[in-house]
């Protein structure tokens, strides 16, 4: 006959069975409050924790596994954000992917908006069952609406936080792809810089078509991230092309087109009117639509390189009509008013300013809403056209300034929203991350320099010597270096 063994003392077991969380003293009120308490901060602090040392273990494994998931998330991307943020923009967009598989590049923003908001169902879902092993029956009544109470508030806390995550990675995801180019070629720097034409137009009420009332290209150093705005102004005459069907069209330079209906003159503002009314546009630019641009926007490029004499391979255009949500969104800009403007245009040549302005934009310092920073750029009939010029360049400048990370990130929904309704661009995603991020970190540490092709800067505002003006744009962007003298 065999004896069985004795059994093992399960030493282990009745310690996890004998502590207070687990197997507490029902009868005690004092020590079932207690309790209470430390299950609800539990629960707060590391969800999951509450289940495993009190409740269903496989349902606190779980909790307590997707927790340490996003602290390790979380950390990674702190890190990311501190030793390399363009890298983790990059990463978060999907702009590191190929163009070939672009159609990849949202999964990574829509897997964090899952997750985010499938950690929230879990965090209720685990605040129920927390509440549920608190026994609130068993603890005194104050102590059950305190912890109830506080429940739920950290829960609505930590909620809303996870919820405003979901909201941004869906807002990055859905504006970036709307905003920006998915498949365009990235086209190498030229001569150390990408140069990007930054135009405004102003589509408003009695107008036919839109028309570039400010012209002016952004000339980003591709190693500093120095950033030259040079100005063009919008009535230029006689400009000349690069290379291109408008340069076939006007090999001595650009004359107007007779038709008056196709623009007022010869200025480079008129070249959209032009091409899309009294041209075919479509058939000089043919490939315009499938890179996000529109012929009109191809003609104004090939003639601000004609003119600066460097390669513009992108654009930026701002619809004015959408401009001042972009300024309020950013919460404002801060400007120093030079002169008194008016708000408003006249009726008639001639009509005295205080007949048709119905408002004033005084001198001094200003924090401009939406609504005076787009009259301050687009007030003009007290001021010259290159007045109106440098107060564009100083609203440009401005703006850039208000784009910090803390303002961005705690007016992300605006912003974007604001941005992917008023701006339209051909810039490819895959260079918008890491490249230009990158360099738009590194150009907080430079000062904006500018160029204004006007009278003041030397330019003859009604016969320009564009060879001149290309002699400016290269010293201004590679500046003369003083060098040795040749020994005699």
């Amino acid at each position: 006959m065999t004896l069985a063994a004795p059994a093992r003392p399960r030493a282990h077991a009745s310690a996890i069975e004998s502590r207070p969380l687990r197997n507490p003293d029902a009868a005690s009120v004092e020590v079932m409050t207690r309790r209470a308490w430390w299950l609800v901060v539990l629960n707060v602090l590391v969800p999951g924790s509450a289940q495993v040392l009190a409740g269903d273990r496989r349902l606190g494994r779980f909790g307590l596994g997707a927790t340490l998931a996003g602290w390790a998330v979380i950390v990674l991307g702190a890190l990311f954000a501190l030793l390399w943020p363009s890298g983790l923009f990059a990463l978060a967009t999907g702009s590191f992917i190929p163009s070939f598989l672009s159609w990849f590049r949202p999964l990574p923003l829509t897997l964090v908006q899952i997750a985010l908001v499938g950690y929230v169902v879990l965090w209720i879902v685990l605040t129920i069952d927390t509440l549920r092993l608190v026994r609130l029956v068993r603890v005194g009544r104050a102590t059950r609406f305190g912890v109830t109470i506080l429940a739920v508030a950290l829960l609505t806390l930590s909620g809303s936080v996870a919820a405003w995550g979901a909201q941004v990675a869906g807002a990055t995801r859905d504006g970036f792809a709307q905003l920006f180019a998915e498949s365009a070629p990235v086209v190498p720097p030229s001569d150390g810089y990408y140069n990007i034409l930054l135009l405004g137009g102003d589509s408003g009420e009695g107008r036919d078509s839109m028309r570039f009332d400010s012209i002016s290209v952004v000339s980003v150093n591709a190693d500093t991230g120095a950033t030259t705005i040079t100005g063009i102004p919008r009535d230029m005459p006689h400009f000349p092309f690069a290379p291109g069907p408008m340069q076939d069209e006007y090999p001595d330079g650009h004359t107007g087109h007779a038709d008056p209906v196709c623009g007022w003159g010869s200025g480079i503002n008129q070249l959209r009117t032009e091409v899309e009314i009294c041209q075919d546009g479509n058939a000089l630019y043919p490939d315009a639509d499938s890179r996000g641009s529109e012929p009109g926007i191809e003609a104004t490029k090939d003639a601000a390189e004609g003119i600066l004499g460097i390669q513009i391979p992108y654009y930026v255009l701002i619809d004015m009509k959408g401009f001042a949500d972009v300024v309020d969104a950013l919460g404002g800009v801060d400007i120093t008013v030079q002169e008194r403007l008016p708000k408003g245009g006249p009726a008639y040549d001639g009509q005295p300013v205080n007949d048709w302005a119905f408002g004033w934009i005084e001198p001094g310092a200003q924090h401009m809403d939406g609504d005076t920073a787009q009259w301050y750029a687009r007030s003009r009939y007290t001021t010259s056209d290159f007045d109106r010029m440098r107060r564009q360049r100083e609203l440009q400048g401005a703006i850039l300034s208000q784009f910090t990370p803390q303002n961005v990130l705690s007016r992300f929904t605006e912003v974007w929203k604001a941005g992917t309704n008023t701006v339209q661009t051909d810039l490819p995603q895959s260079l918008i991350a890491p490249t230009l991020v990158d360099l738009a970190l590194k150009a907080k540490d430079e000062p904006l320099n500018t160029l204004e092709l006007t009278p003041e800067g030397g330019v003859d505002e009604y016969d320009p010597d564009y060879d001149q003006v290309r002699q400016m744009v290269g010293d201004k962007l590679h500046p003369p270096t003083e060098t040795e003298s040749p020994a005699p």
